[in-house]
């Protein structure tokens, strides 16, 4: 069969494409895992931001798919459907699944198009494997009704409406045969991070904590599943030879397990890769706690970035957030304060630098609070990924905001984290985002000159641009100071809502 696997082209506020274009890891591995005989395309929107219609027919005229696959976040739900309803009216015949964190939890919400055929639910590469094998043994039976009772994981559209079929179980990776990731798949080209060749590598799944504004314990439940040491060396050879010069290692909690991690930067030394530039996710107490064995491990194996889920920095945000354990800094099975700071300087002290995950607009938030963490991350952080918590599908969080009637926009195009749709007790919706905003534009500018040292040539051709993006709303007025901050926020606020609403262009 013919398969198109596509990801949406919305993109972060705080992943400019200018600067920042990832391929998506989920479908590489989904493309790698189904039977070797079917001819499977990759493409990632984000490629194409200004041209995703023609850029889709193209791709429908060349490929003639069978079946075509959408990866969807919360945010891109309404340009998933609105891409299956174009994909629906290229080809009557295709099918359409859609997988992935938000057709997953809110499964509903795409039951309710008439485009969608089918929803893969939790881990897709088994599902999506069999539900292939089932659809091929239909046609070769000359259109016999196909039975697909029997897939886990899977909900089917019938005659009678969506049918859910049980979940599918965690696959544990360990022992899992799952194969590498299938990157010759992808159509498109221009994954970049500041000028290089990015990929992204999976060296485990899951996390062991409970964190309420978190999507991946409600979609896979609390638990931890490495790959074998070996299989990801094999990963990131693979996307070396696919011309990856920057990893970016996607894991949920790579530092749940402390000392898997120092023997992975280890084997990348051992096996010659550390040449390669690394990004990492990673929590603040195992770093705080084991950083000065940790940190000269990861920058001789070529870490660069750590995003830092610092969180909050107020113990109170902390409780709301169920984020404390986490970034708590223990001694002798005690806690002793909060990690950030200690977790932070260990990073520093050799070479790294810190992106700083911050949420902001939690339920008793503050002018105060907020401004406490804006001070924090002015300080310490060299790069800010502050975020509003969100009310996402399914997760403890929402359920919290939506008891206490705090949510204020329930258009889930708007949750992409930072666009503020709930307020806190004491601070509107609104004026949290205008904080941030106005805050963070600065701390990213100071990023610039550790930018152009890092990839002068890259600055130098699209340092406007990148400019451009952080000072959105801004104008020569504004610049005079003949305008208020608050005017140009609310015209960056309008050209975030304009990009939204023409997302498929």
């Amino acid at each position: 069969m013919n398969v198109l696997l596509l990801s949406m082209p919305d993109s972060f506020e705080h992943m400019p494409p200018v600067a920042i274009r990832m391929p998506n890891g989920a479908l590489a591995s989904l493309a790698g895992n189904v039977d070797h005989h079917h001819r499977v395309a990759i493409a990632d929107l984000i490629l194409v931001q200004d041209t995703v219609r023609p850029t889709i027919e193209r791709l429908v005229r060349e490929i003639d798919p069978d079946l075509v696959g959408l990866s969807v976040m919360t945010f891109q739900r309404r340009t998933a459907l609105e891409v299956a309803r174009f994909l629906r009216g290229l080809s009557p015949r295709v099918k359409i699944v859609v997988g992935g964190y938000d057709p997953s939890l809110a499964s509903r919400a795409y039951e309710a198009s008439d485009a969608i055929d089918f929803i893969v639910r939790g881990e897709g590469e088994q599902t999506l494997r069999e539900l292939l094998r089932a659809l091929e043994r239909s046609a070769s039976r000359s259109g016999e009704r196909v039975d697909l009772s029997s897939i886990r994981g899977l909900s089917y559209r019938t005659a009678d409406g969506f049918v859910r079929n049980a979940d599918r179980p965690i696959m544990p990776l360990a022992s899992t045969e799952l194969q590498l990731p299938n990157r010759g798949a992808r159509v498109l080209g221009g994954y970049t991070m500041l000028g290089r060749t990015v990929d992204v590598v999976e060296t485990s799944r899951g996390c062991t904590f409970d964190c309420s504004f978190c999507s991946i314990i409600e979609m896979r439940g609390r638990n931890f599943h490495p790959y074998p040491i070996d299989r990801v060396l094999a990963d990131i050879a693979d996307a070396r030879a696919h011309g990856a010069e920057a990893i970016f290692l996607v894991d949920d909690n790579i530092t749940l397990d402390v000392e898997r991690f120092a023997e992975l930067c280890e084997a990348i030394v051992d096996a010659g890769f550390q040449d390669s530039e690394y990004f990492v996710q990673a929590m603040t107490a195992p770093l705080a706690q084991h950083g000065a064995r940790l940190a000269p491990l990861m920058r001789r194996a070529g870490f660069r970035y750590v995003f830092l889920g610092i969180e909050n920095i107020l113990d109170d945000d902390l409780m709301f957030l169920k984020a404390k354990a986490k970034n708590a800094r223990r001694e002798h099975g005690r806690t002793v304060g909060n990690a950030s700071i200690e977790a932070i300087d260990h990073l520093h002290r050799h070479g790294m630098y810190v992106v700083g995950g911050l949420i902001v607009g939690n339920p008793d938030d503050t002018r105060e609070s907020i401004e406490t963490n804006l001070a924090f991350a002015r300080q310490y952080v060299d790069w800010p990924y502050i975020q509003h918590p969100t009310p996402y599908p399914r997760t403890p969080m929402t359920r919290d905001f939506r008891d206490r009637g705090l949510i204020v926009d329930e258009d889930v195009a708007h949750y992409d984290g930072t666009t503020a749709v709930v307020r806190s007790e004491q601070v509107a919706a609104e004026d949290i985002e205008f904080l941030r905003w106005r805050a963070e534009r600065w701390m990213k500018v100071r990023h610039m000159p550790a930018a152009f040292a890092h990839s002068p040539g890259f600055v130098l051709r699209h340092g406007l641009e990148m400019l451009a993006h952080t000072f959105a709303g801004t104008t020569v007025k504004s610049l005079l100071g003949l305008e208020s901050d608050r005017a140009v926020f609310e015209r960056y606020r309008q050209q975030r809502r304009q990009q939204r609403e023409h997302a498929v262009a």
